[in-house]
């Protein structure tokens, strides 16, 4: 008999909905976009009613290829931090989903920062950052007509997107998330995994809006499938999801999935590592009562930037035509981008910067600025890597990429250069998905988990002199970025 696992994935951009069979094979998928608005300049926002018709939508189309009763389980994967408020009692958002990527919080952040940075940085492992979900709470709560009154009353919930799927899909029954959507909201305490009523007070957050907290394998609820009852079994954030996916199960292992923006994260086992460098820390998964952690390290442009060089500027007409046009010159004849457009992530932190390409010349071509573009991918890699090793005294000896723009071999390349580690592209483009379809088929399509190491593979070929020399100036164009946001 064919048995399949589900996979819901809501991403930044798109909702897609994927069936894969114990041979980790896609049966079906079904994608469709998401609508993004821009109310201001800085604010992302995203419609949590189209969200979860979506989710409806692309579940049926994906079924409609299988019969439902070979669905063993369901997994849910989402974008992280991106916030929904909605009323208990009407089912109704009282605003629109505030998405990770919105700055409208940053003055309040950066007053937190200076007085409870250490705190909540000791208690959640994240840095105070509009990144995170307390703050878009609290921006709901004060700006909504009514919103803090009526959640005082107990009338309103928050959810992740993963809490807002699974609220919705179990009919209103399951309010609750995982240990790793948790751990990036800003509220929850990574070593007592708990929700912290320190920073609920700090935040002035009422407890009673918040989920149940549960591992990322658990039987969270029952969803309707065409009269077919199947379990939601594993619930986990994206890049958590992504690092399950690439098979990172031991310490030290390393993946980065390089989407809208760029992320990655490094597995430390069961020890709960503190960055000194940057990074944040956070939790891997739980399973079997079993919390592995990890350290992260992201940027926020990876393929953000090819859509910029497309859709902005018209020097390409397909994102994908961009591998051929770097490998028509050999070099960037001496420009650098850094494409700081809402600021500088990890390990740098610094919102208030802004993109630029330094080093321009009369001899630089679009060529020369599209090679410039996609290297600044792999120079931000390279920054947060030696972030990682400074905190971990671990080097990777191999680099796992997945996402869409891993697609573009000159960049895996440049990947593999720049850092001087091994990389290698799954074969699989959705590990994402993969990750959180193999802890819900856990103990029924997949009774055990093994390393992976199939895909293309990147040496490293760069000479040492030439990889020290184009670092020196890759971070000579981001101290003058950060500069700049000083003057």
């Amino acid at each position: 008999m064919n048995e399949y696992v589900l996979t819901i994935d809501a991403g930044t951009t798109s909702i897609r909905c994927i069936l894969f069979d114990k041979m980790d094979n896609i049966v079906s998928m079904s994608q469709r976009p998401i609508t993004q608005y821009y109310p201001e300049p800085g604010w992302v926002e995203q419609d949590p009613m189209e969200l979860i018709d979506l989710v409806r939508r692309t579940i049926s189309e994906c079924m409609s290829v299988a019969d439902p009763k070979d669905c063993v389980s369901i997994g849910i994967t989402n974008q992280r931090e991106t916030t929904v408020v909605w009323n208990r009692r009407t089912g109704l958002p009282v605003y629109n989903a505030i998405v990770w990527q919105d700055k409208r919080t940053m003055s309040s952040c950066c007053e937190i920062r200076e007085t409870y940075g250490e705190l909540i940085n000791e208690k959640t492992g994240l840095m105070v950052d509009p990144y995170f979900s307390s703050t878009k709470i609290a921006w709901i709560l004060d700006n909504v007509k009514g919103a803090r009154q009526k959640a005082r009353s107990g009338d309103l919930l928050f959810g992740n997107i993963d809490t807002w799927i699974l609220w919705n899909l179990t009919e209103r029954r399951v309010h609750a998330t995982d240990h790793t959507n948790a751990s990036r909201t800003m509220l929850f305490n990574i070593e007592r995994m708990d929700w912290d009523d320190e920073l609920l007070s700090l935040f002035d957050i009422p407890p009673s809006m918040l989920p149940k907290v549960h591992p990322s394998r658990y039987p969270f609820g029952i969803v309707d499938v065409c009269g077919h009852k199947i379990p939601i079994n594993a619930i986990m954030g994206d890049q958590q999801s992504a690092l399950f996916g690439q098979s990172c199960f031991s310490e030290g292992e390393m993946k980065i999935t390089l989407g809208t923006g760029g992320f990655m994260l490094m597995n430390t086992g069961r020890t709960l590592k503190r960055s000194e460098h940057g990074l944040l820390t956070t939790v891997a998964w739980t399973v079997d009562d079993d919390t592995q952690y990890a350290i992260e390290g992201s940027f926020y442009a990876a393929g953000s930037i090819m859509e910029w060089l497309r859709d902005k500027f018209g020097m390409v007409i397909d994102v994908r035509d961009t591998e051929k046009i770097a490998d028509s010159v050999d070099d960037t004849a001496g420009c650098y981008f850094v494409p700081a457009f809402s600021g500088l992530g990890a390990p740098y932190w610094e919102q208030s910067s802004r993109g630029m390409i330094v080093g321009l010349t009369l001899g630089v071509g679009k060529e020369h600025i599209i090679r410039a573009t996609l290297e600044s991918i792999a120079f931000q890699i390279n920054d947060i890597i030696d972030a990682m090793v400074a905190d971990t005294n671990v080097k990777p000896d191999m680099i796992r990429l997945d996402g869409g723009v891993s697609c573009n071999n000159f960049l895996c390349q440049f990947i593999a250069d720049i850092t001087n580690t091994k990389a290698i592209c799954a074969d699989c483009h959705e590990a994402t998905a993969l990750g959180a379809a193999h802890l819900s088929g856990k103990g029924t399509l997949w009774d055990t988990f093994t390393e992976n190491d199939c895909g293309r593979t990147f040496t490293p070929a760069m000479s040492d002199e030439e990889r020290k020399e184009r670092i020196s100036e890759w971070r000579r164009a981001i101290k003058t970025a950060i500069h700049w946001s000083k003057i």
